[in-house]
């Protein structure tokens, strides 16, 4: 199993859920974070001054699959989070030792 953890534009987020949903993903879990990458953050103008946000709202989404599912996850978290601007987001895919269904005690796969 592996864990996705996607950090990704706030305005792409109902568009992400809702692929990952159709894609057969329809349990994730999300965070509203803030954060900066290479750009540093950016420069926006308020009447005559400007001024630099260098901590940009992001949304942060994981799930866990199975290993066999990763690459249609991430090829669908890319396709509709990509803008191709900067700023787009990251993805990290972490490996998960053991999963457990707190209600039944099912574990591995079955407890995805």
């Amino acid at each position: 199993m592996k864990k996705i953890e996607a950090i990704i534009r706030p305005e792409k987020f109902d568009e992400v859920k809702n692929a990952l949903a159709d894609a057969g993903f329809p349990g994730i879990t999300t965070y509203e974070v803030k954060g900066r990458g290479r750009q540093k953050g950016i420069t926006l103008s308020y009447r005559t001054s400007e001024y630099r946000v260098d901590m940009l709202s992001k949304v942060k989404v994981e799930l866990t699959v199975r290993d066999e599912d990763v690459e249609k996850a991430l090829e669908t978290i890319i396709k509709v989070a990509k803008t191709g601007n900067i700023g787009d987001g990251k993805i990290f895919v972490l490996p998960v030792e053991e999963a457990i269904r707190v209600r039944t005690g099912e574990r591995g796969d079955s407890a995805l």
